[in-house]
């Protein structure tokens, strides 16, 4: 099974928000490969759950997916800031995927503290100029993140 990194801001939807609420949609992704990573998802994939633009970003905890991608209607409302005026002609480019609550992490395990790890070298996620919102990841680097994150 494909496992993956997706990251929110936490003033948008965090991992505690995610877990209050049980499900949510995971929309406003403005970018043609994290889209097309979205696109790959499956119901039933795991994700881990990265707060970014926050005061410590890291991993907060882990979320799965529960429907497949689909066209985002956050592209389509006028009134959302994630609006894409392209729509207009009918033609939805973005898609999201509704994703579930499976774990929030005691802490957050810090970019900083996944910088220093060995293992984790060729995340892409640490990779210079790497600013995607959703990635792959291998499962070498999942187990080694839960490995991390719950030794906090």
């Amino acid at each position: 099974m494909p496992t993956w990194l997706m990251k929110s801001e936490p003033d948008e939807l965090s991992i505690q928000e995610l877990a209050r609420q049980g499900q949510a949609r995971w929309d406003g992704v403005r970018n043609f490969q994290a889209r097309n990573y979205l696109r790959a998802m499956q119901e039933g994939d795991l994700f881990l759950f990265y707060h970014s633009s926050c005061a410590q970003p890291g991993v907060a905890g882990i979320g799965r997916i529960v429907q497949g991608a689909y066209p985002d209607p956050s592209a389509c409302d006028p009134q959302s800031p994630y609006h894409d005026p392209r729509t207009a002609s009918g033609k939805n480019l973005w898609s999201a995927v509704d994703v579930a609550f499976e774990e929030a992490f005691p802490e957050v395990l810090a970019l900083s503290q996944i910088k220093l790890c060995d293992d984790l070298k060729d995340l892409p996620l640490v990779q210079k100029g790497s600013r995607l919102s959703v990635m792959p990841v291998n499962l070498e680097h999942w187990d080694t993140i839960l490995r991390l994150a719950r030794q906090l």
